[in-house]
């Protein structure tokens, strides 16, 4: 992999002399405070600032506060007008915007489209306090306050919108984000190398405009520059294969010199692959090679090719072997460079040990701030995941590689939190990261890992050049156990169990020491079809950790239960494999509270399959197979019903799903049977959840509530409504009902006896 510049190497800049800050400044009160007659970069973001590794503002600001530079913070800004955009003053160097740690869109609207009632990211958990596409407005108001002052974009919004995309919300393609937002330079993936870079090279006189050779950055330009060879992947699939060798694809600039069509005798055919003969060139060299993907206006109108411009960009996503991909908009190309290099061990310790304050700025005066209550004991281990899950965005943020941090650092946070942070009862409640057990875990071979363009490391199967050793993270849980004042380590990070089962020591390690009753677990599906979309393994390596996972439960003296997750509505899921997965979750006693349909990110794989109805993990053809897609708002309310076929008010619309596939067998009491035939008294139902229902952190709750598509053992789960008591109750209203002459549900006037699902 391409040498790097650590980041502790650069010379600090003249301001470091102001040392640290307590916090980062949001007013010119605090800067005066501190001495500052001005910041070199002030950070605008949407989320409340909380001066914690977990928030994006901190990490950035406190690196460049590392550096030598005075930063400030404007946080949750007024949108509506410039004024809270010119508070802190005119910057020195550059604003850097992001939208927040969530993109804004998916943070303010749910799978369907609807409004959420409440921001965790925000003091008090309100709604409200960010704009719809939050980048794109915070950088647009900057430009109205300094209009010559340079705007860099960055944060998860901003990385996943760095190209024509399709948009969720609209249901069209809209352009990259770089076109809408004014701004002049965007940072994609984890950008501390890159914003670094930026800050030095600005402080030391140049212009933006001339910063277009660092990795991880995507910038506006007119044409490609003299030097670089240009490879045509603007029609589907033309010649094949993009990851077979390194140059597939027609170059534009000396068609002659790199390849020669096979001689046709009729005329093109647009749909089908063009066979080429690929030569060896002198001009070619992986640093001075970009790949052309298709125009946003041939995007925008044709959703196959939109699959292939997909399956293109993941192709390129390996730091190691990725090239520059250039997309042209109108009379200008979106230019990006490959993918910035992972950071190494001791730069992550040097991001994670910067003098965080640990805590939300004073400015709140202790309101509750929800998302920093839920990680404010917990640790991240790690970056990156490289199980390639189709529906999740991080790989194309974080990337396949898994960026990791020493024991010693992890083990000085822990003490950190102990002894700093408030309301700290002995308890940490995860050491995690994307995914819980990926942590010092990679490719065998760098030269493999440097060459591969494969999506994920563990589909279909696990990959043979795949280190799967869990020492390193059982070391780990071990030493945290061990440091005084600590009394419980939990892992809440979701679990990659197929690498669990890999390493028995480690499923025995965290289920004796680090579960907290409950484990929540991804399977998302138990039929083939979606699984083989989401690339998630089969429901029996779901099995093969099942089995562990109770055993060692069972050897630990515990009574501990697994929570599995489910996505509804994924693109390749069938109404009859829905089906199939309810009858799975009922033979297994599993009733979920709330639900998960599948949501369409920008660049998620899946999100491509969902606009185009193709599958770009294959190569991609106008006569590709179809892919199913569940769009339909009946649909998609069908699919979540049956994930909660427990519930009666789903009732309804399962019978008549049942009955349309045929399978009305699956409609009655009997043990074998999905739903009763009986309809009953739904506000009853849901007066009973109610009276049951334990609000998050009371007293009283002795289990945790159900989360995101979770289900728990029925049986023995106190919220349940449909126990012994309101089986009775609901009996005797359905025989009140049918004494006063009401409508029984039953041909002969005699009401049927309510059977809860078992």
């Amino acid at each position: 992999m391409h040498a790097a510049k650590p980041l502790f190497d650069y010379p600090k800049y003249w301001a470091e002399c102001f040392g640290p800050a307590p916090f980062l400044p949001t007013s010119r009160e605090e800067m005066e405070q501190l001495g500052w007659d001005s910041c070199d970069v002030i950070i605008v973001t949407g989320d409340a600032y909380v001066d914690h590794p977990s928030f994006g503002m901190a990490i950035i600001g406190r690196l460049l506060e590392a550096q030598g530079f005075r930063v400030g913070i404007i946080s949750q800004p007024d949108w509506r007008a410039k004024d809270d955009f010119m508070k802190l003053g005119r910057p020195n160097l550059f604003f850097g915007v992001a939208a927040g740690n969530m993109d804004s869109m998916i943070n303010r609207y749910t799978a369907d489209r609807k409004i959420r009632s409440d921001d965790a990211y925000t003091p008090g958990g309100l709604a409200g306090r960010r704009p719809d596409r939050a980048s794109l407005v915070y950088s647009q108001r900057c430009k109205e306050a300094w209009s010559e002052v340079p705007v860099v974009l960055g944060g998860i919004e901003a990385s996943l919108r760095r190209i024509a995309h399709y948009d969720y919300w609209q249901d069209k393609v809209r352009r990259s984000i770089l076109m809408d937002a004014t701004a002049d330079l965007l940072l994609f993936g984890n950008a501390e190398r890159a914003v670094v870079e930026v800050a030095h090279r600005l402080a030391a006189g140049e212009r933006i405009e001339s910063i277009t050779d660092i990795r991880g950055s995507a910038f506006v330009r007119r044409d490609t520059p003299e030097g670089w060879f240009e490879i045509d992947s603007t029609r589907i699939d033309r010649p094949g294969k993009v990851d077979k060798i390194i140059n597939p694809y027609v170059n534009t600039q000396d068609l002659e010199a790199c390849a020669l069509e096979q001689a046709r005798g009729e005329p093109e055919d647009p749909s089908a692959a063009q066979p080429v003969e690929l030569l060896p060139h002198p001009k070619l060299s992986r640093e001075r090679t970009v790949v052309r993907l298709p125009s946003f206006e041939k995007l925008r109108n044709d959703p196959v090719l939109y699959a292939h411009a997909s399956r293109v960009l993941h192709q390129e996503t390996n730091p190691g072997n990725a090239r520059a991909l250039v997309q042209r908009h109108d009379s200008l190309d979106v230019w990006l460079n490959p993918p910035p290099i992972p950071l190494s061990t001791e730069e992550m310790d040097y991001v994670f040990g910067l003098p965080y304050a640990r805590v939300p700025h004073p400015a709140y005066g202790g309101e509750r701030i929800p998302a920093y209550e839920m990680i404010r004991f917990s640790v991240n281990i790690m970056r990156g995941c490289f199980g390639g899950c189709t529906f999740c965005s991080i790989t194309e943020h974080e990337g396949r590689i898994i960026q990791n941090r020493s024991e010693d650092s992890i083990l000085r946070e822990i003490e950190e939190i102990r002894d700093r942070v408030p309301g700290f009862t002995g308890v940490i409640s995860d050491l995690g990261g994307p995914t819980a057990n990926m942590y010092r875990i990679a490719c065998k071979s760098r030269k493999i890992e440097a060459a591969c363009r494969k999506p994920s490391c563990v589909y279909p199967g696990i990959c043979d050049n795949l280190n799967t050793d869990h020492s390193a993270l059982i070391h780990l849980y071990r030493s945290a156990r061990d440091l005084p004042g600590v009394k419980k380590i939990l892992i809440a990070s979701g679990l990659r169990y197929d690498l669990a089962v890999e390493s028995p020591e480690y499923v025995r390690e965290l289920v004796t020491h680090h579960v907290g009753g409950y484990l929540k677990i991804a399977p998302e599906h138990t039929e083939q079809g979606p699984l083989s979309k989401m690339m998630k393994p089969g429901i029996g390596t779901y099995d093969r950790f099942k089995k562990l996972f109770d055993k060692f439960s069972k050897e630990a003296g515990k009574e501990q239960y697994l929570i599995p997750y489910f996505i509804a509505a994924h693109p390749g899921t069938s109404d009859e494999d829905m089906m199939n997965l309810a009858l799975w979750l009922k033979r297994n006693d599993f009733r979920a509270d709330q639900v998960q349909a599948f949501y369409p990110s920008p660049m998620a794989t899946a999100t491509a399959m969902y606009h185009s109805g193709r599958d770009p993990l294959h190569k991609v053809t106008y006569k590709s197979d179809a892919v199913t897609i569940v769009k339909s708002e009946r649909q998609r309310r069908l699919h979540k019903a049956f994930l909660r076929y427990h519930d009666p008010q789903n009732w309804p619309l399962l019978r008549e799903a049942l009955k349309e596939l045929g399978r009305s067998d699956l409609i009655g009491s009997g043990k074998h049977q999905l739903i009763p035939a009986y309809q009953p008294d739904t506000d009853g139902y849901q007066s009973a959840r109610r009276k049951n229902s334990t609000p998050a952190g009371s007293k009283k709750a002795g289990k945790p509530l159900l989360t995101q598509h979770t289900g728990l053992p029925p049986r023995s789960h106190d919220g349940n409504p449909w126990d012994k008591r309101e089986q009775a109750k609901a009996a005797a209203e359905a025989r009140r009902k049918a004494d006063k002459g009401g409508k029984s549900g039953s041909k002969g006037g005699k009401p049927k006896r309510p059977v809860a699902p078992r």
